[in-house]
């Protein structure tokens, strides 16, 4: 055998002298090829030459000697591709790789001086991704002139060592990644290419014996014709395909080439062999045999290609770490002897290099163990969900919640982010794209999910890789057979077929399936996971037969259907432990070891990689073991035909490898037990030395990887050449104890990475991926969440599910950013210098007392409370600075760290009882030693900018520069280099708070030598740190310092002496600021070009009353004594403003003083102090009310000195600290005032956010509502205003040290448990909301928000409404009987105001007036009540009252005539009192008292009338005025059962008068007829948490469905049903408090419906409240509403304005109900306060509710047949009164005759109507926009004066009063005679009553 190869050699030498007689240009060589190199492979493109050394690491050893054994056994030539991509990174010649052209040269070199002739192919991988990017593919002109100045390149470089050149190895890979269509035109493209290269070639080199080829394939004949016409290349480069089985194609291929080609001669470059034997040598025969034709003109062969597998292992002998080559004899053996000496040193030896540059780190999970969401968007059961729910999981644990996953994208991109992983790995849930696992059962909220986990991936630089199938297999394919039925290949195909499709755009690599060994052994086979079937004798291999066809059909599909267009790849993700002998001496136990391989790896591996059929050892091994057992088969292994072989065979672009551990095995006799083991003669031990996991199963043994990788690459790859993805690396920690430091999983990682570097470097492998399993903690199947894989902690006892990074997280995200192990010093690319002048700002004139900003007061605060409040869409610009913050004594811990001094701070905090529970900062958040942790935090947000402070004492631990700790300026140029790394721009504050304690010993801040001492600390900061940092800020809040620190006394150094300290020390604040300015200016700014500033901190003061002029002058006087104080001096004239000057001159010469207790500054002073600043940076948190006041003059003090008083914002809400409200229209103002009053600076907000209780922990909406209002307000400034806002910085990005408040508070966007010693940080879904505001910028318009152009049917219902009640007054007129409304406002503190219905709007008396405004409104439709007590006095047909009846005849007749149909509604609430008294609506016999009352309106009115609703508001009716007791009849004592009888009642009433129409009126009347059904639409308060998104639905439930689910579907929801049953029997009651409706019953409700009327007004944000045992609606609910903050108001609390939840509850009717026509029967908004008749609100809300209707009705399909506007005029509100005016028309109450008066509103809406909707302006101005008549703009009150003894109007009286003078005048008296007197009545000040609206949202 050894001798075979010279054989060889000689025999193809000698006919090469034949075949090739003449040559190239003369040339007798014939060429023996081997190559390329393999020693360090890089990533294919699957094309070209694959796996090919790219000199991206230095050339491997052993080398050398490797070309020496190839030379002296024949070898001529030696393949050398070279890189593009790697020579020439950016595409361009003039930008070369330096080292990687070196490398070349010497490999180049290397060959010659061996004797080998290069053969050098300029390209057949990887385009420069610069170049892709910006030119695309082969059909780009672009590239190709960039490739032929490459070619060139390659041959300035290169030309000299090399004579023979391939341009592409591969034409046809080229040719056929175009369409069709344009393939003709794209090859004669590249043709062209070639002859210009070719050209250029023959023109650089005319010497001869220089050839220059083209590669492709031999069936290409088309292309070789018309390269034959082109005459470009001097012989064919040719990847031929062989087959033993038909030699004679073989050589009449070579023939038609050979004539094809005009006899060009012919290189075999590359052969791929099929069917060959290679024991029997026929390849080489045959070879020999076409050789011997003397009519083909061969230049050369690949002689690899020749041998095949023919015994090559000598080239290895005597050859030092080369292991590149395999030969014939066992894989496992030739792996094994490699490495069987290896000593445990050698073997453990850690190896510090680097991966490849483009090497890919990921990390994965699974769908079934991560997303939850078990049945959300009508996902189907999968086989782990049945698994779960039979309680087979550890303790009974399911999956049904899991991490949430599916609604937590954000959260889990956000750990990606943190970690720094490029890629990250997921499995597609098949059940949750298809149900039932066929397309036809498609849910498309699934996709979505998907798209939108893919997106945000990509938006985050992350590259998707998908799994088709982890395990969870549809429950209704299982029901079928599962993986053992043959259907399901078609099944799975057509599932990834729609997934390539779906997401092919954006995923480019694909696993078919993860780990099919488990599915096969232990679903199919043990029966240890679902499906849990036991049968390893037939089912497991069938499973595995299946999955193998499964996946060639997939791999197939996307290569015939998507390769092309898409470019991704598709492997196969296979697990395989590593099997070592157990007794190394004995063959038979590494022949065992083998097996294991092959029954566990080789079983997937060797069908797909090797041949396409199972491995010979795993048939022969069931062959014997069926013979040795004839009575018990152990073992039936399918056959696959030779149709499936071809077709398995080779699909996979990769192999995906999941390995974790290591077994040692031993032969042994199986017997006849099936199974692997049994069937197999092996048996799997554990040596007890290896380290153990939580899992029995996974023992750390990282050296097997190492091994596991060369037996692949043996195996599987020799042939196939694919690169190795580690797809999945992990091991288990127990689900109890130190959960974070996990330091074991850290130590598994480390040495399992190591040996994946050792198998690229050492080896030569081509692996291009290590996957960490898993991003977090997940659900592990059987063992449920006791076992932990995840790089994050996942607390699965809270419904948060928040994830928290544990110790392994920072430790790959350093091996990450290291990109392997090398030790090397971090580099980064200082920001360039941009500020290379001085910013300082120019001089201005002091400010006036009040100052001129004066006027953002009067521009402001004149605002409504709706423009106050309207939220603002838009985005700030292009670099805009969006940060967060923290400072040094909050974070930093390590208070004596490293030689760290103490400062001001640990003093104070080490003094028992100075903060609460005795906290300090001395470990705090312990950032000095989490530096990863806390740039981890930094990435994931994905901030521009990051705000921190220095600690002076932990550089001069005792405030001097002779003290220098060099370990803490260690520590700040680490921190500085991760940002600058990360590209986040360090904004570093040189003083924030915590003075060393040694210069306070020296009089600290009071003490005038502390300017000096400053400005060395600062001059040494700039010096080391500026190279890098742009952005400096001297002091935070230096008024803090002054006032608290040496007034009150209340923080370090804690001096107390308010009327004289806080004033010397801003006077040395502001100089050690200005001196330390001019320092970097003068030293510094030209060679770093910064920007220097102070951070003022600023309250906004609004004056108590804007129209009193010194409330103004307070206002204006608070900001100059706070903001002023240090603004003045530097941003204005170097001095205090004048208003300082001014207050402090007087207080003190008033108190005796000889001179102002505020220092001034001389001339000098001022003029260095004035400017000093680049920026203006401000720290704002709050709003207050100023009052002007006069303060007393003892003790002196700078709070007396301002004259003022200020309190609380009282109409904001409160936070966790005292007198901090969130009041975010102040900042918008306050950035206004800065803008007028310094000179319109460019400002940076540079601390701004909210505290909330330590309990508050990651659930923390409050900040979340505080910075969506606040930032906002900043957008507004910027995008309304002009303000030059710069940036914003968010406080802060973690809880930390809370100064006063220890840790009772935090302001952070993570969480941090100070309990713990780890200090876990953990994001809070406040970071997840900053980081959507950073990634977009701001506030972009939502489509929600856009307005929709289009109209409504023809026939569309315009209407608005009223109630009886509410507006017809007449209470006792013409025999009205008493109803439960006129008792309940008769009765003491149930009506606001003590308001009642008696009079109302008078509507029974105006018929006339009501239709007259109708008829202005233009609408279509009326929609009013009949008053039951009214038409029946007694609630009975006993008496009729036909005086009552008469009104409603008038009224209809007069809106028939006025063309306007009537919709009356039969019962708006006013139920006869009569019938109240016998029990009313509890009562069972009022269905049939309100079947008679209506019966009696549809014979007397229904002639007439077509639109009828039977009751309105059921809701309100049950549980507002029987569970509340806030309506009529107002009971409240028996509310977890009233209300539920009460609704049963009124469905049961609807029914029967439904089907009395039905039944008795409809075919003569002709009409339509339902019950009015009112919902809020509910969201969840946190989108990301299920448990929120389930309190949402039952509001929903609880609240529509109550009623609209019989009657659409025949019965209660089962929600309601299971929630009230189960709480009803767990309180102790024998049956559920809902009351149950016959089977009779339920057909009699069902379907009681013409169409779906429904009432809407606002939205709600829900979350979960547990009340416990107690037994009422809301406790069944199990719900608590807000709103949130953004939305405007209304005058009723419950009422918001939210216009998308309209849209989203319309479409909620129609899946839910089965889309039927729905009639909006009311809508609208109230006011409160003043009467102002332009009601912009209303406006507003009718254009943005009705525009969501337009959208549901066009956009969605929503049946919408019309529209009611609530109310038509305004009326009496129920419990409210008549404060709350929800009408289009004002009814002025002042006067008798209630005059109804139009609003603005009316045009709006009367416009809408005339146009059917909302007409696009881009199509000009539409004849439906005529203006109309508008409402007077001028507010109208209800002030009445006396004149003259008579009661008159304020208008009449002053008619009077001129009258008066006019006729004195005329008369010319002499005087006066008489007094003239008139009083102004005031409106009486209405009481507040306190109505609890039990978060109902409706009209109370």
């Amino acid at each position: 055998m050894k001798n075979l190869l010279w054989v060889v050699v000689w025999l193809c030498v000698l006919c090469g002298y034949e075949c090739w007689s003449s040559g190239v240009d003369g040339q007798e060589d014939f060429m023996l090829l081997a190559g390329p190199q393999t020693k360090q492979l890089v990533r294919s493109s699957g094309s070209g030459v694959n796996g090919a050394f790219d000199c991206s690491h230095p050339i491997p050893p052993g080398s050398r000697q490797y070309f020496e054994y190839l030379q002296s056994r024949g070898v001529t030539h030696f393949k050398v591709p070279l890189s593009w991509a790697q020579l020439l990174p950016t595409g361009l010649p003039s930008q070369p790789q330096q080292a990687v052209v070196t490398c070349y040269q010497t490999l180049l070199r290397q060959l010659l001086e061996v004797g080998l002739q290069p053969l050098v192919v300029l390209h057949g991988s990887t385009v420069p991704v610069a170049l892709r990017s910006r030119y695309g593919g082969w059909e780009s002109q672009e590239l190709m002139d960039m490739f032929q100045q490459y070619a060139e390149f390659a041959f300035q470089e290169f030309g000299a060592l090399a004579h023979s050149w391939v341009t592409l190895s591969d034409l046809d890979d080229v040719w056929h990644a175009w369409q069709p269509a344009d393939a003709p035109k794209l090859l004669q493209n590249v043709l062209q290419l070639n002859r210009n290269i070719y050209q250029r070639y023959h023109q650089r080199f005319p010497d001869k014996g220089r050839h220059l080829s083209i590669g492709l394939r031999a069936g290409d004949v088309a292309i070789i014709s018309q390269i034959k016409s082109s005459t470009t290349v001097d012989f064919l480069s040719v990847h031929i395909e062989y087959n033993c089985a038909s030699t004679s194609n073989f050589a009449k291929e070579l023939r038609s080439i050979q004539m094809s080609s005009g006899n060009l001669p012919i290189l075999i470059y590359k052969m791929t062999v099929h069917d060959c034997s290679y024991s029997q040598f026929q390849l080489l025969g045959n070879f020999l045999q076409v050789l011997n034709n003397n009519d083909l003109n061969i230049a050369g062969c690949d002689v690899k290609d020749m041998l095949g597998k023919l015994d090559m292992e000598d080239a290895q002998a005597g050859i030092p770490d080369y292991t590149g080559k395999t030969g014939f004899r066992n894989s496992y053996q030739s792996v094994w002897d490699k490495f069987e000496a290896q000593n445990t040193t050698e073997r453990d030896a850690f190896f510090k290099e680097s991966f490849p540059a483009d090497f890919q780190w990921a990390t994965s999970s699974e769908s079934f163990k991560v997303e939850g969401g078990w049945s959300e968007g009508g996902k189907g059961e999968t086989i782990w969900d049945h698994f779960g729910h039979e309680g087979l999981a550890f303790v009974n644990q399911t999956a049904d919640l899991a991490c949430d996953s599916f609604h937590k994208v954000d959260y889990d991109v956000y750990l990606l982010r943190g970690l720094h992983v490029n890629t990250y790995q997921f499995s597609i849930s098949w059940a949750r794209i298809f149900p039932s696992g066929h397309r036809g059962s498609q849910s498309e909220k699934g996709a979505l999910y998907y798209d939108n986990l893919i997106n945000a991936l990509i938006e985050s630089g992350i590259q998707p890789v998908v799994t088709l199938y982890h395990w969870d297999l549809p429950q209704a394919l299982q029901d079928y057979g599962g993986w053992t039925n043959t259907s399901i290949i078609e099944a799975f195909k057509d599932y990834a077929d729609f997934c390539f499709s779906r997401f092919g755009d954006r995923v480019k690599t694909w696993n078919t399936f993860s780990s099919p060994w488990v599915v096969s052994h232990a679903g199919y086979g043990t029966g240890e996971h679902p499906p849990g079937v036991k049968d390893y004798v037939v089912a497991s291999y069938q499973v595995t037969h299946n999955m193998l066809k499964s996946h060639a059909e997939a791999w197939h599909t996307y290569n015939d259907k998507y390769r092309m267009k898409q470019g991704g790849k598709v492997g196969i993700a296979l697990n395989s432990d590593w099997a070592e002998p157990m007794d190394p001496s004995r063959p038979e136990d590494i022949a065992a070891a083998d097996r294991y391989l092959q029954f566990m790896l080789g079983w997937f591996a060797h069908p797909i990689f090797v041949d396409g059929d199972y491995p010979a050892t795993l048939k022969t091994q069931i062959e014997e073991k069926r013979r040795e057992c004839p009575h018990s088969e152990p073992a039936r292994l399918p056959i696959f035909t030779p149709d499936e072989r071809k077709r398995i065979h080779g699909t996979a672009d990769f192999l995906g490898l999941n390995h974790y551990t290591s077994r040692l095995v031993n032969n042994s006799d199986g017997g006849c037990t099936p199974g692997p083991q049994g069937v197999g003669d092996f048996q799997a031990h554990v040596d007890p030395s290896w380290s153990s996991t939580a899992s029995d199963w996974i023992y750390s043994t990282p050296w097997g990887l190492r091994r596991l990788l060369n037996y692949i690459s043996t195996e599987y790859l020799n042939v196939t050449k694919v690169p190795i993805h580690i797809t999945g690396n992990g091991m288990p920690t127990e689900h109890s104890g130190d959960t974070f430091n996990d330091t074991s999983r850290i130590e598994y990682m480390r040495t399992y990475i190591n040996e994946a570097l050792k198998a690229i470097h050492l080896d030569g492998l081509n692996v291009q991926r290590f996957t960490v399993q898993s991003l977090m903690d997940g659900f592990e199947g059987p063992q449920g969440y006791s076992e932990r894989f995840g790089l994050h902690h996942v607390n699965f006892d809270l419904p948060d599910r928040p994830r928290t990074p544990k110790q392994s997280a920072y430790f790959y995200s350093q091996v990450i950013e290291k990109n392997g192990f090398a030790s090397k010093n971090q580099l980064f690319y200082p920001p360039e210098p941009k500020n290379m002048r001085s910013n300082k700002v120019s001089s201005m004139p002091p400010s006036t007392v009040p100052s001129q900003a004066m006027d953002v007061w009067r521009k402001f605060s004149k605002q409504t409370k709706f423009q106050r409040k309207l939220y603002h869409y838009g985005t700030f610009p292009q670099g805009f600075s969006w940060g967060v913050s923290s400072s040094a004594y909050q974070i930093e811990g390590g208070w004596n760290a490293n030689g760290k001094g103490p400062s001001i701070w640990d003093t104070f905090t080490h003094k028992p009882g100075s903060i609460p529970g005795n906290s300090n900062g001395d470990v705090a958040c312990d950032s000095y030693h989490r530096l990863d942790e806390d740039l981890y935090m930094l990435r994931a947000l994905k901030v521009k900018s990051y705000r921190f402070s220095l600690s002076w004492s932990r550089i001069f631990p005792d405030g001097q520069r002779s003290s220098l700790n060099q370990e803490g300026v260690d520590y700040y140029n680490r921190l500085i280099d991760g940002l600058v790394a990360h590209n986040i721009t360090p904004m570093v504050t040189l003083y924030h708070w915590d003075l060393p304690q040694a210069l306070q010993n020296l009089g600290g801040w009071d003490n005038v030598d502390m300017i000096n001492i400053f400005n060395d600390f600062c001059d040494f900061c700039f010096a080391t740190f500026g190279n890098r940092v742009k952005f400096w800020m001297t002091f935070n809040q230096p008024q803090t310092i002054a006032w608290s620190g040496y007034g009150l006394g209340q923080i370090p150094p804690n001096v107390k002496k308010p009327g004289i300290a806080p004033y010397r020390v801003a006077h040395n604040l502001i100089k050690a600021h200005a001196k330390a300015y001019h320092t970097y200016d003068d030293k510094y700014r030209k060679s770093q070009g910064g920007q220097l500033s102070i951070a003022l901190n600023a309250d906004w003061i609004e004056p108590k009353d804007v129209n009193v002029p010194r409330e103004v002058v307070a206002a204006d006087r608070a900001l100059q004594f706070q903001l002023g104080w240090f603004a003045h001096p530097i941003f204005k004239n170097g001095d205090y403003p004048d208003a300082m000057k001014w207050q402090v001159g007087n207080k003190s010469e008033l108190q005796g003083l000889s001179e102002s207790r505020l220092p001034s500054f001389t001339e000098e002073e001022k003029s260095f102090i004035r400017g000093t600043a680049d920026m203006f940076c401000v720290n704002h948190y709050t709003t207050r009310i100023a009052s002007h006041a006069t303060l007393r003059l003892t003790p002196q003090s700078y709070e007396y000195d301002r004259d003022l008083s200020e309190a609380e914002e009282g109409d904001s809400p409160t936070t966790a600290i005292s007198k901090q409200r969130a009041v975010a229209w102040g900042l918008r103002r306050l950035l206004n005032w800065i803008k007028e009053e310094y000179g319109d600076p460019e400002i940076y907000i540079t601390e701004n956010g909210v505290a909330t209780e330590s309990k508050t922990t990651w659930d923390d909406s409050a900040r979340v509502f505080y910075y969506k209002t606040y930032v906002d307000e900043a957008l507004k400034a910027y995008d309304l205003d002009g303000v030059k806002v710069k940036g914003y910085i968010a406080t802060s990005l973690m809880d930390s040290f809370e100064w006063l408040n220890g840790y009772k508070v935090g302001f952070g966007l993570h969480h941090v448990d100070f309990t713990n010693p780890n200090r876990p940080r953990t994001p809070k879904y406040s970071a997840h909301f900053y980081y959507q505001v950073i990634k977009d910028n701001g506030f972009p318009t939502p489509d929600d928000e856009k307005m929709l152009y289009g109209h409504f049917r023809k026939d569309f219902i315009w209407s608005t409404a009223t109630a009886s009640y509410q507006i017809e007054g007449g209470w006792r007129a013409d025999g009205k009987g008493l109803s439960i409304w006129d008792k309940f406002a008769h009765t003491p503190l149930r009506v606001f105001n003590n308001d009642d219905g008696d009079i109302a709007c008078d509507s029974y008396n105006k018929v006339e007036e009501d239709v007259a405004i109708l008829k202005q409104l233009k609408v279509t439709h009326y929609r009013f009540s009949i008053s039951w007590p009214r038409v029946l006095p007694d609630g009975t047909t006993k008496h009729i009252n036909e005086a009552g009846l008469n009104y409603y005849h008038r009224l209809v007749d007069a809106l028939l005539a006025a063309n306007i149909q009537p919709h009356i509604t039969l019962y708006h609430w006013d139920l006869p009192q009569a019938l109240q008294d016998i029990g009313g609506w509890e009562n069972e016999t009022i269905i049939a008292k309100f079947k008679d009352y209506a019966d009696l309106i549809f014979s007397r009115l229904g002639h007439k009338v077509k639109f009828w609703i039977t009751i309105n508001e059921p809701y309100n009716i049950a549980n507002v005025g029987h569970g509340y007791g806030a309506a009529a009849p107002g009971i409240s004592f028996r509310p977890g059962t009233l209300p539920y009888i009460v609704g049963h009642n009124l469905l049961k009433a609807h029914a029967e008068t439904w089907h009395l129409y039905n039944d008795k009126y409809r075919a003569k009347q002709k009409g339509i007829i339902f019950i009015t059904i009112n919902s809020d639409w509910s969201e969840p308060r946190n989108p990301y948490k299920q448990e929120d998104i389930d309190a949402a639905r039952r509001v929903v439930q609880f609240y529509i469905g109550w009623f609209a689910h019989p009657i659409f579907n025949g019965d209660y929801s089962d929600t309601m049903k299971t929630i009230i049953r189960e709480r009803s029997l767990a309180a102790g009651l024998l049956k559920s408090r809902l009351p149950e409706f016959s089977p009779e019953e339920i057909k009699r409700i069902k379907g009681t419906y013409d169409y779906f009327g429904f009432n809407h007004y606002t939205t709600v944000l829900a979350f979960p409240v547990d009340y416990g045992n107690l037994q009422h609606y809301d406790a069944d609910r199990g719900a608590g509403t807000v709103a949130d903050r953004t939305w405007l108001d209304s005058g009723s609390s419950w009422l918001k304005v939210s216009p998308f939840g309209f849209r989203k509850i319309l479409n909620f009717i129609k899946e839910e109900y089965g889309n039927p026509p729905i009639i909006i029967t009311e809508n609208g908004i109230s006011e409160r306060g003043p009467i102002d008749l332009n009601d912009v609100h209303r406006s507003y809300y009718y254009e943005k509710y009705i525009n969501q209707v337009l959208k549901a009705y066009l956009l969605d399909d929503v049946d919408i047949r019309g529209y009611t506007a609530w109310s038509l005029m305004d009326n009496l509100e129920w419990a409210t009164g008549f404060s709350e005016r929800f009408g289009l028309f004002y009814v002025n109450r002042s006067d008798p005759k209630l005059p109804r008066v139009a609003k603005t509103s009316v045009n709006l809406y009367s416009t809408i109507i005339n146009c059917n909707g909302f007409p696009a302006p881009s199509s000009g101005p539409h004849e439906c926009l005529n203006p109309l008549p508008e409402g007077t703009s001028a507010p109208i009150t209800d002030d009445t004066v006396r004149f003259l003894g008579m009661k008159l109007s304020t208008s009449d009286a002053e008619v009077g009063l001129n009258a008066t003078f006019a006729l004195l005048i005329v008369a010319v008296l002499g005087a006066v005679g008489s007094s003239i007197c008139f009083f102004l009545a005031r409106k009486q000040s209405m009481k507040k009553l306190h109505v609890d609206t039990y978060d109902m949202k409706m009209k109370f």
